[in-house]
């Protein structure tokens, strides 16, 4: 039986590639919504030289496509660099460390996903 579960460690700092094998960027992090217990969304650092002027774009967790090859992984995005460059996004000196509705909104509907619905909670 094939392992499908990662840890945050493993993501974050994985590089992202497109649907052309373009390099896009690697994971920085992982943003998790507290009260509700899940991952809004994964952070995205893209652009810049040797992580110098890179922006950090949000992404929706349901954008990223991981794929298993032998003991590693790789994780694809379906999106151009020029859609990329228009998405919702921050500076990585100032990230929005609140669950901003309006920017996580923006974020899934940028890409074309449907915000997941709140879990009820017992």
């Amino acid at each position: 039986m094939m392992n499908n579960m990662l840890s945050a460690t493993a993501i974050t700092g994985t590089k992202v590639k497109n649907n052309r094998n373009e390099d896009i960027g690697k994971i920085q992090d992982l943003m998790i919504n507290l009260e509700e217990g899940n991952i809004e969304y994964a952070v995205l650092s893209f652009g810049g030289f040797l992580g110098m002027g890179d922006k950090y774009f949000a992404v929706p967790m349901q954008a990223l496509h991981f794929i298993r090859k032998d003991d590693d992984h790789i994780i694809k995005m379906d999106v151009t660099k020029e859609k990329l460059e228009n998405a919702p996004g921050f500076d990585k000196d100032n990230w929005p460390m609140e669950a901003r509705s309006e920017f996580i909104d923006n974020v899934y509907k940028h890409y074309g996903y449907e915000r997941p619905q709140k879990l009820v909670r017992k």
